[in-house]
């Protein structure tokens, strides 16, 4: 990013490549075709956003942010109630039919960084890290040691995200609910 990173143009930009990539993904699509889908062209997105990895990056950020459910999922799981129902919660806000278009478009994007490699290190860093650091953080003030809790968050993000695949192939809701209820159950139980 650059001297232009809060500029209202930079900002329409970046709305408008969030629409596109909801709207049609982000499989094999080239900085040319993102540019003409924005009204824009090549060397104002680079402008602005350095590479064509960049602006998907902080576009699929930006659409995260769309998505009430997972955007306050790790907030809900920080609060009051008891840990189980709230590790249970989380796999309601995953899954919930509404946050469908997001994961399609995480799948998509997580695909393209494992084929191409190249400019996806923030992206790949991030979904290494943050949501096994903010479970292993709600797990550790709920009464895990350090290391259990890096373990089990690793298991529920590993869990979840394996879950999130299969509701996307369709499979029925309420056995991806259980095969959650099981999993907290038997990390909940170990601890």
């Amino acid at each position: 990013m650059n001297d232009a990173g809060d500029s209202p143009e930079r900002a329409r930009l970046l709305g408008l490549a969030t629409d596109l990539i909801l709207r049609e993904g982000v499989i094999d699509m080239s900085l040319s075709a993102i540019a003409r889908g924005i009204g824009s062209n090549n060397r104002m997105v680079l402008y602005y956003f350095g590479s064509k990895q960049g602006l998907l990056d902080e576009a699929a950020q930006a659409a995260f942010e769309r998505f009430p459910r997972l955007r306050d999922m790790f907030a809900r799981l920080a609060g009051d109630g008891s840990i189980e129902q709230r590790l249970l919660a989380v796999w309601e806000d995953l899954s919930a039919p509404e946050n469908h278009p997001f994961l399609r478009l995480f799948f998509q994007q997580f695909g393209t960084a494992m084929r191409d490699r190249d400019g996806w290190d923030a992206f790949t860093d991030r979904i290494a890290h943050e949501w096994i650091d903010a479970t292993a953080e709600v797990l550790r003030r709920d009464g895990f040691g350090a290391d259990d809790a890096r373990v089990a968050a690793t298991q529920l993000v590993g869990l979840w995200r394996g879950l999130q695949f299969l509701t996307l192939t369709g499979v029925d809701p309420d056995e991806l609910r259980a095969a959650n209820r099981a999993t907290v159950h038997a990390l909940l139980t170990r601890r």
